[in-house]
């Protein structure tokens, strides 16, 4: 298919690898800094992002930008009619304003934390965990990350669906704390803590710690390529199921909803 790209720093350039490896045809590159892009816009400039979208004959978009850049993006984007997946985190709380720009324009986004394979394998593994875990009042589970220090927003997407999938598994625990703790953290509390260092790609652990042992679960990146693969095969199958009508238009799906 043919294929717009919004955001073309390191991601977008590998995203643009990744599907012209796999058949598609990158027919727009739109970023506010990158001086390789096909259409270099203004910051903000919602309209100059739309219509190099659509005069490119773009059939469906991948955004990978910034969390300061991804709401006016997605407002411009949506309400072309072409199915958009987007990688950008740093948004959550406004996922319902998007949701209703869909319904509205009869739009279709999906949107996830982490493209890769393994990681929503992860997430599987460890919401099962923390449901078996909870049976034994002696565990306590935190929940650890680690990214390189170009990365914007702390904790990360995915750290925050990793806690989100500890607390599905474990009811007792309700609440997130992500800054440093200066007094007992109270049973309810699950400690979601993060570090940026270096170029690391993307590590996340879960500690499971009772008085008489320790489990670890980890799920460690070896570079990007994952992410970049995964949210072509996510666009892919964006726009098949809803050619097929598999999927409607007017919604923001989810990772779960294209796999």
């Amino acid at each position: 298919m043919k294929i717009a790209l919004v955001g073309y720093g390191k991601m977008g350039h590998m995203i643009e690898s990744c599907a012209k490896a796999m058949g598609h045809e990158v027919v727009a590159t739109v970023d506010v800094v990158a001086q390789d892009a096909t259409n270099l816009v203004k910051a903000g400039d919602g309209e100059a992002v739309a219509l190099a979208v659509k005069t490119s004959g773009a059939e469906g978009v991948i955004e990978f930008s910034h969390p300061t850049a991804v709401l006016g993006n997605l407002k411009a984007l949506i309400p072309l009619g072409i199915p958009v997946v987007c990688g950008t985190t740093g948004w959550a709380k406004s996922e319902a304003e998007i949701e209703n720009l869909c319904a509205a324009t009869n739009g279709a986004c999906m949107r996830s934390s982490n493209f890769s394979i393994g990681v929503n394998m992860f997430y599987k593994i460890v919401e099962e965990a923390a449901r078996i875990m909870a049976e034994y009042s002696d565990y306590d589970v935190a929940v650890w990350e680690a990214h390189h220090n170009q990365k914007a927003d702390s904790p990360s997407g995915t750290a925050l669906e990793v806690a989100r999938r500890v607390m599905l598994g474990n009811k007792t625990k309700t609440d997130m704390v992500f800054d440093a703790f200066h007094e007992k953290p109270k049973a309810n509390e699950l400690h979601v803590s993060s570090t940026r260092i270096g170029s690391v790609p993307g590590t996340h652990t879960v500690f499971f710690d009772s008085p008489a042992d320790s489990i670890e679960l980890t799920h460690r990146a070896r570079s990007r390529a994952g992410f970049a693969k995964g949210s072509v095969v996510a666009l892919e199958k964006l726009c098949e199921k809803i050619g097929n009508g598999s999927l409607a238009r007017g919604k923001l799906y989810g990772m779960n909803d294209i796999f």
